[in-house]
């Protein structure tokens, strides 16, 4: 047994004896407070964000990315968005002329 894997062995064996319950911790080392409630299974929930608001853009594509008359029929991009053509079509809708001021 090398020296390395007796100075491992003896570190893994006094980590399996200390009591972490006990020890004092600074309070700047969140990281490892964070993992000792991680491997304990707390978890910390964050609020989650408010969604931003879709745009007249997006708003568009979602109601029309389905339709056959925006999707590729054949050849290499078969079964794509054609967003050109959608472009096309979102600038001759009112929002999209709205937008067009600007």
């Amino acid at each position: 047994m090398s020296e390395y894997e007796r100075g491992f062995r003896q570190g893994w064996i006094a980590r399996s004896e200390v009591d972490y319950s006990m020890r004092g911790r600074p309070e700047d080392d969140r990281h490892s407070i964070a993992m000792e409630k991680w491997e304990i299974g707390e978890r910390q929930f964050k609020k989650k964000k408010p969604k931003r608001k879709l745009s007249a853009w997006n708003k568009f594509v979602k109601a029309n990315s389905k339709k056959r008359a925006y999707i590729y029929q054949s050849g290499a991009k078969k079964g794509r968005l054609n967003l050109k053509k959608m472009a096309v079509a979102f600038r001759k809708t009112p929002a999209g002329r709205k937008s067009k001021r600007r």
